[in-house]
């Protein structure tokens, strides 16, 4: 079940975020429901990561309201029980991995369980950093490995294994897909989409990439003039006459997109 036949896990109502002179969202509203993937897109400077940052508490809006998992983010104070359950319940990929270069693999995974499981017994702690190491694709000799020692790809599934690892319902994407190349995006978007199968994910996804939008989003929200103004399927979005939406999806990678997938017979995904 997904789109609006599910409950939302996201509430987003009226936020407002300015630097100083500069307002990057105002007034903007978003719910992101239960067990699908939602792509988030816009071009620079809308505010996609503070947007993600904003939800996920690393930045204090302004104005506006934020309710994950039916409780306020903005309004809990931080140590508050409650919020820390809604925390227990996210996973969070940033840019780049953002893996503890001092760290190994299975110690960078370990991190949220140290957080918030202090008491837990270090065995414990290793065999399910080991589980979730293999879950994302990475070889099981990876887990001593320090980031340094990874390519670009092994460092984003580390990084994923690390926002799977207290088993979250949630999960952020931020560019997951930047900076690999063709093969290596592609089949981290498979590894995804079964993980979100599998496990009963929904995804807040932020991306640039028209492949990942296609492959697996299953809705797609726009930002641009400081709001989100549209959410839909590719489909639904391409309906529209907004002049950046037109641009993005009907661009030159864009109709390469579309005569690629009519090449091999088929819409795209």
């Amino acid at each position: 079940m997904t789109g609006s036949e599910a409950p939302p896990v996201i509430t987003i109502r009226g936020l407002v975020n300015r630097f100083g002179e500069q307002t990057i969202h105002d007034g903007l509203d978003l719910d992101v429901y239960r067990g699908e993937i939602l792509g988030v897109v816009g071009g620079s400077g809308t505010g996609k990561s503070v947007l993600m940052r904003s939800i996920i508490g690393l930045q204090q809006p302004q104005a506006g309201s934020i309710t994950v998992f039916d409780q306020s983010m903005l309004d809990a104070e931080p140590g508050d029980p409650d919020l820390l359950a809604v925390q227990k319940r996210w996973g969070i990929l940033f840019q780049n991995g953002a893996l503890f270069s001092t760290l190994t693999v299975s110690e960078n995974v370990q991190v949220p369980l140290r957080e918030y499981y202090p008491d837990m017994p270090a065995h414990l702690r290793e065999e399910i950093a080991s589980y979730k190491i293999l879950m994302t694709g990475l070889p099981d000799n990876a887990g001593p490995k320090y980031p340094s020692e990874l390519s670009g790809g092994m460092k984003k599934r580390a990084g994923l294994a690390r926002a799977l690892a207290l088993d979250p319902a949630l999960l952020f994407l931020d560019e997951p897909t930047a900076g690999l190349d063709p093969i290596g995006a592609a089949a981290f978007d498979e590894q995804t989409r079964e993980l979100q199968q599998t496990l009963g994910l929904t995804v807040f996804l932020i991306t640039h990439d028209l492949d990942t939008l296609h492959a697996i989003c299953d809705r797609v929200a726009v930002l641009a003039d400081r709001k989100v103004i549209a959410v839909g399927t590719i489909e639904e979005l391409l309906a529209l006459d907004h002049p950046w939406i037109q641009e993005y999806f009907n661009g030159p990678r864009g109709r390469m997109l579309h005569g690629h997938a009519a090449s091999a017979g088929k819409a795209p995904a």
